[in-house]
């Protein structure tokens, strides 16, 4: 724990307004812009059968179900995805949400508070992403050759990183509500006493 504890400290000293700023603009220019064009691109194969990845959890007879109904060119495409678009997004997202919630919660919380800690909550997400593209890439790639432990371990990487980013973001609006009261606590003047 020591070692989340000095990480999360450092964040919490080094994360200034402008990198939230600045990561969020990216969060939301990737969101309105290249989210809608990927997910365009892969409605042309994913309209036969939807994306298991997109779901909370699925079956390795579900993922090689999509490879089936996908095809050669629907599988290459999904690879392509994850070696391009997806090796960038977990990185905007990942990086929003780690500065967002260092910020949030620096500002809600006393130095050396664990509750900082939850600004490396993030990384798990995008660590879980990785690991889950590398499973189903391989997966899709040596289709129709199965992929036994990979196809096994897809969905809980799936379902990991899914709970990661619902945690993160649920965190992040606690960590604003309670860095707005410490921020109008220290402002409210104090009652006088009465003595």
């Amino acid at each position: 724990m020591r070692v989340v504890d000095r990480a999360a400290a450092r964040l919490a000293r080094g994360v200034r307004g402008w990198m939230v700023l600045v990561a969020l603009v990216l969060f939301a220019v990737f969101t309105a812009t290249v989210l809608p064009a990927q997910a365009e691109a892969a409605a042309s194969y994913t309209v036969r059968y939807g994306a298991p990845d997109t779901s909370l959890w699925y079956s390795p007879d579900d993922l090689y179900a999509a490879a089936e109904a996908w095809g050669r060119e629907g599988r290459a495409a999904y690879v392509d995805a994850r070696v391009t678009f997806d090796v960038v997004w977990p990185l905007v997202y990942g990086a929003f949400l780690v500065t967002a919630l260092a910020w949030v919660w620096a500002r809600g919380t006393v130095s050396g508070s664990r509750w900082r800690g939850v600004a490396l909550l993030p990384g798990v997400a995008v660590a879980l992403d990785y690991a889950e593209n590398i499973c189903a890439a391989t997966v899709m790639a040596r289709y129709p050759a199965g992929t036994p432990v990979l196809a096994e371990l897809a969905p809980f990487f799936t379902a990991g990183k899914w709970l990661a980013l619902a945690a993160s973001f649920i965190l992040l609006v606690v960590g604003v509500i309670v860095a707005l009261t410490a921020r109008w606590g220290r402002r409210s003047p104090r009652p006088r006493s009465s003595a």
